[in-house]
């Protein structure tokens, strides 16, 4: 039997509260931390994801103590990602209780690092986003919040995460992301073809027919990643779920 797709809801932190762009830009506030993180836990979210959207660009560690509160507050597995740099870094993340810990700019910064956490904490604790921007016939990373095109080519980058230990690959594009008009299936199809470890979609679900979409288009895809859908209560986890299965989508209850 197939593995069960995930729906994953992602709460975008700024200065402790939940808030969400598009493209990257236009950041606005748009609620509470515990309480949309319970609310998703409690609608049938498969995972959380905490990102501390500011920490890399701040050149700081995530909240620590908010996220912990948060993993304390769900039933539901936690993953957090934000401003980690070194195996310490990663370290003083996973202790507040989250079952993954993602990087994206370090990693970049620092390639090793995917190695070195993954020889140090296992690799189903390791995950590797991405924020990537069609540039050309390509595409290619970003970092500091999708401002900088660090040059680096996103299929041979992840298949390098890969190599090097990582669990799972978080694929956000900065095309697609808060637009709400879909996800990028043509890279979400490149990314699936180049590597084996799960993927994760992010940037641009605007319905339910986005995510049916794309587990029909791109069955590659392990999860479904939703952070505006979720926040403006455009879409309900458990009536997404029912609109999966009765399309043969497997997912959990």
């Amino acid at each position: 039997m197939a593995e069960p797709k995930k729906i994953v809801a992602c709460l975008d932190i700024q200065n402790g509260k939940v808030v969400k762009g598009v493209n990257f830009a236009g950041i606005k506030e748009v609620g509470d931390v515990l309480e949309r993180a319970k609310l998703y836990a409690q609608m049938g979210a498969d995972e959380l994801c905490f990102y501390d959207i500011s920490a890399s660009v701040e050149g700081r560690v995530l909240f620590t103590k908010l996220l912990g509160q948060m993993v304390q507050a769900v039933d539901v597995p936690v993953s957090a990602a934000g401003g980690v740099r070194t195996p310490d870094d990663f370290a003083r993340v996973l202790d507040t209780g989250v079952t993954k810990v993602s990087m994206n700019s370090g990693a970049l910064a620092s390639p090793s690092l995917v190695e070195e956490c993954a020889n140090r904490f296992g690799s189903d604790k390791v995950v590797v986003a991405v924020d990537a921007a069609r540039v050309g016939d390509t595409w290619h990373c970003f970092n500091q919040a999708g401002a900088h095109d660090t040059g680096t080519k996103t299929l041979p980058w992840l298949k390098q995460c890969q190599e090097s230990g990582a669990g799972e690959i978080v694929v956000n594009s900065i095309d697609t992301d808060g637009v709400r008009e879909g996800y990028d299936l043509q890279l979400l199809q490149a990314v699936c073809q180049e590597v084996s470890i799960p993927v994760v979609a992010s940037g641009g679900a605007g319905s339910m027919e986005h995510i049916l979409r794309l587990f029909q288009q791109v069955p590659g895809c392990a999860a479904a990643l939703g952070a505006s859908i979720f926040h403006f209560d455009l879409v309900d986890i458990g009536e997404l779920k029912r609109l999966l299965r009765q399309a043969g989508i497997p997912v959990r209850q």
